[in-house]
């Protein structure tokens, strides 16, 4: 990615940039000037986090649970409507808000979208406070209009993406923000807006400015938005409002989809640690202090499929190793009592190595894998490996496991069957 950004002309930016004010699209010239950015500042060692290929989704049946958000000085408890989890737990694990996605990932974002857009929320969105603040862009589908810039950047989580709505002020606006980091600064576009109905905000890009921490000054972009006249106009419809004002849906007038969050819940937060690759340990630390406050019962070993999405161990050179300490791969969990580590090598080959578990105490497992091959098609070739481990359940619901294993490793695994 960065070798692309690096290659960019100034010139090819610049009409990429008129052409997407032209459609209108306020997610799509952000990404385009974050270009400039990452031409300027980012150094050959930035190499983003991503998580493995997505897994397929799933909603979850199960009862609503409330989410806690901790704030500055107290736990803020934030609680979701059971179509709203449904929406929530479609969105967790998918990549690049939307961008790196499963066909049964979007089918289930999509189902409960649209679940809640005929609930409709709070009636006539564009009048209440609620919609006022700072949105955290979740997820977003990709129209055939959008342009490359837009599909790579919007979909890199290195980056956030936040969108500001402040209608009742004397200065209306709509603004679109790609915060870099906190070392960089963010890039912030905006656009005048006025109210057209309860449910559309009209809007017209006007300016754009980088805020960089290292620079007393903003940097403004030069880009021609009163020289375009109408084509710098756009719309934008909220479709659904969530009564605690926390949960936005709104359609684009080029057929674009976003869901925005003010606040994210614990579980979001690490996934987006991982993918970004800060503050990990700690997005872990307030998932379990909130998941033992909340008085819930234990945890439990779930059956089921898990890929494994991050471990605190650095991995070796040897991949059997590896993949023999789980450090990669997926984990089949039966309810049997027998687990399964299956690990895609290259060409059909794939290490798998199966065992059984069995609980010792309040979230221990001690673990046992001892058959261990190379699998290709219906042939195998034993491996003489063995690995004993405890397994202590840190955190654990339908969705997504934290737990600490071999040699005290962190693990954290997202499930990717559809079960439940």
């Amino acid at each position: 990615m960065n070798g692309f950004v690096r290659n960019m002309k100034c010139s090819d930016l610049d009409v990429w940039i008129v052409e997407a004010v032209q459609r209108s699209d306020i997610l799509s010239i952000s990404s385009l000037l974050v270009c400039h950015v990452c031409k300027l500042l980012l150094a050959p060692r930035f190499q983003p986090s991503i998580l493995p290929s997505s897994p397929s989704s799933f909603v979850s049946p199960k009862p609503l649970k409330d989410r806690f958000v901790p704030g500055c000085s107290r736990v803020e408890q934030i609680s979701f409507t059971e179509s709203e989890n449904s929406l929530i737990e479609a969105l967790l694990g998918i990549q690049g808000r939307g961008r790196s996605s499963s066909p049964q990932q979007l089918n289930a974002v999509e189902r409960a979208v649209q679940v809640l857009e005929r609930l409709g929320g709070v009636p006539d969105p564009t009048n209440s406070n609620l919609i006022e603040g700072r949105w955290q862009l979740i997820f977003t589908t990709r129209p055939g209009a959008a342009s490359p810039i837009q599909r790579t950047f919007v979909g890199v989580d290195f980056f956030s993406v936040f969108q500001e709505v402040y209608l009742r002020t004397n200065d209306p606006r709509v603004c679109n923000i790609v915060s870099f980091s906190d070392a960089i600064g963010e890039l912030k576009v905006e656009a005048a807006a006025s109210i057209e109905d309860g449910k559309r905000i009209l809007f017209r890009f006007d300016r754009a400015a980088f805020s960089f921490k290292f620079l007393p000054f903003k940097v403004p972009y030069p880009v021609p938005f009163k020289l375009l006249g109408d084509e710098a106009k756009g719309w934008l419809d909220t479709t659904y409002l969530s009564n605690s004002g926390n949960l936005r849906i709104s359609r684009g007038n080029k057929g674009t989809t976003f869901v925005l969050q003010k606040q994210t819940e614990p579980r979001q937060k690490l996934l987006t640690a991982i993918s970004s690759g800060k503050g990990i340990n700690e997005a872990i630390d307030e998932l379990i202090s909130l998941k033992q406050n909340s008085g819930q019962e234990e945890p439990e070993l779930e059956e089921g499929e898990w890929q494994m999405l991050w471990n605190s161990q650095t991995v070796t050179d040897s991949w059997i190793e590896n993949a023999v300490n789980g450090l990669m791969g997926k984990q089949i969990i039966r309810k049997d009592g027998r687990i399964k580590v299956l690990v895609d090598i290259l060409l059909g080959l794939k290490f798998s190595m199966t065992g059984n578990f069995v609980k010792t105490g309040s979230r221990l497992y001690d673990v046992t894998m001892d058959d261990a091959a190379i699998i290709g098609g219906p042939f195998g070739y034993p491996l003489e490996v063995k690995n004993n481990f405890i397994l202590e359940l840190l955190y654990s619901d339908e969705k997504l496991r934290v737990s600490r294993g071999y040699n005290n490793i962190l693990f954290v695994h997202v499930r990717t069957d559809a079960l439940r």
